[in-house]
């Protein structure tokens, strides 16, 4: 894309901030005494898109718009407003050139085949439960690839049947803005080589504690994704309504919305909070689609189905937000911690006030974790990725911890793109996070609820100190004696 390009892009962008922003349309305009004389003759209309944040994008500052404008005649000036206003205007909906919406082939025979069921009646009778899909007692390298190993469900029944706690589901979504390949994100998890077993800093394997399925992928409409976002709606709502804790598996990050709605219409509005780890704050808004992977977050607020004040951030850096975005977070509520502030303050406190706000009210909670919160040099396969993110170090203790200390409603992954990595680092690093996790549920299932509790078994060898120093002057006699052997 080129430089112009990107430049009318980010206009038009910055202009659906200001296009609905009413109490930005009410503000008085102050001009300085040089600009005011010189504007006399300038019909009142015009200076008018001075109000919206145009003249600041296309000069920095005001005080830089002002100066630029000061060599200038009142016609110059008032051609300079009339290039701004048609930018404006051309942005906007024209119902004479412009398609409200986009139309589909409803008479086509297939406009739902993409989503349909197969009957159970084609299917060969067996009681509900899960399917393990390997002939061998390792299900790992063995058999047929799946989430953690895990044995394979596929109707709810199967799920009630399997006292199943969590179900991890794929979903892939694949229209993000940039990059595109997040679709085979759930792919490259199951034939990841880290899948499952033990946490070794807490001694927790999740398999042994937790009845864990794979419930399949969720069908998708990659050809639109409001379209697709109902059918995760019902899909993530109908493994809620088992009580197991869905996880999903992306695609794109449009599935924070559909994944929280779905979890509402079970546990109820407001009744969870959310901790979205992210390098983007994802709460665009105004753009001509309603949803796509920058806007979950604001659609999920905007439609109530998590309160402002019990969303947290993590992890944000890079070039968007501007100051708009954090004040518009600032003043509904939600909490944020940035690289800026990890850079100020130390990872430890920020990691240790975010922990805390996720524990205010005693709420449950949903952790949406988009996999470029992670420097790209841990996962250097995702769309959009974004330079001085976390390390695996410092992601994986604080995903333990959150899902240790809290009841959790569900979890997701997202934004793998495994297209873009050569190597298998990006789905490596993925399953861990996800299996820290699931590591976390397992403790608090086991009743340790202490986000920081570590193995004494791994962490401490417990031998005294007399015995190691014994031990060691023992090993270096073994040793002298070897070496005055006569060598062969």
């Amino acid at each position: 894309m080129s430089s112009i390009n990107r430049f009318i892009a980010l206009v038009l962008l910055t202009l659906s901030f200001f296009a609905v922003n009413a109490a930005e349309d009410e503000k008085e305009l102050e001009f300085p005494a040089s600009f005011k004389n010189k504007v006399k003759s300038i019909p009142e209309e015009k200076l008018e898109i001075l109000k919206s944040p145009l003249p600041t994008m296309l000069l920095g500052t005001m005080e830089r718009f002002y100066s630029a404008m000061e060599d200038k005649t009142p016609s110059e000036i008032e051609a300079y407003l009339d290039g701004m206003i048609e930018v404006a205007e051309a942005s906007k909906f024209n119902p004479e050139t412009d398609m409200a919406t986009i139309p589909l082939n409803t008479e086509s025979p297939l406009f739902n085949s993409w989503k349909v069921e197969r009957p159970q009646s084609l299917n060969p009778k067996r009681e509900p439960g899960p399917i393990h899909l390997s002939r061998y007692m390792n299900n790992f390298g063995t058999g047929i690839n799946t989430f953690a190993g895990a044995p394979v469900a596929i109707y709810p029944e199967d799920l009630i049947a399997g006292k199943v706690d969590v179900a991890i589901v794929g979903a892939p979504l694949d229209m993000g803005s940039y990059y595109r390949g997040q679709k085979f994100g759930p792919q490259a998890m199951r034939t990841g080589y880290y899948m499952g077993g033990v946490d070794m800093n807490t001694m927790i394997n999740p398999s042994d504690i937790l009845s864990i399925v794979d419930y399949g992928d969720i069908a998708i409409d990659n050809m639109s994704t409001e379209i697709s976002v109902h059918h995760v709606r019902e899909r993530v709502k109908e493994i809620a309504e088992t009580g197991a804790i869905p996880f999903i598996v992306g695609g794109d990050h449009s599935l924070e919305y559909p994944d929280i709605a779905g979890l509402a219409d079970v546990h109820g509005k407001g009744s969870f909070g959310v901790v979205h780890f992210d390098s983007h704050y994802d709460a665009g808004k105004n753009r001509p689609h309603w949803i796509t992977h920058g806007q979950p977050v604001y659609r999920a607020v905007k439609e109530g189905h998590v309160n402002p004040e019990n969303f947290i951030q993590v992890g944000l850096r890079g070039s968007w937000p501007g100051p708009e975005g954090f004040e518009w977070m600032r003043n509904n509520g939600m909490r944020y911690h940035t690289m800026a502030e990890v850079e100020k303050k130390g990872w430890e406190s920020v990691m240790e006030t975010a922990l805390a706000e996720a524990r205010e009210g005693g709420k449950k909670l949903f952790i949406s974790f988009d996999v470029d919160v992670l420097d790209p040099a841990f996962v250097p396969g995702t769309g959009t990725p974004v330079p001085g993110g976390l390390t695996m170090r410092e992601a994986i203790p604080i995903v333990r911890a959150l899902c240790s200390e809290n009841e959790m409603v569900g979890f997701e992954i997202v934004e793998l793109d495994p297209l873009l990595d050569p190597t298998y680092r990006s789905a490596l690093n993925a399953n861990f996070i996800m299996h820290a996790c699931l590591t976390g549920v397992a403790m608090r299932h086991e009743g340790i609820t202490e986000g920081d509790y570590l193995s004494e078994l791994t962490t401490e060898h417990m031998q005294p100190e007399a015995g190691i120093k014994g031990r060691k002057e023992g090993l270096r006699e073994q040793v002298n004696l070897d070496h005055a052997k006569p060598q062969k």
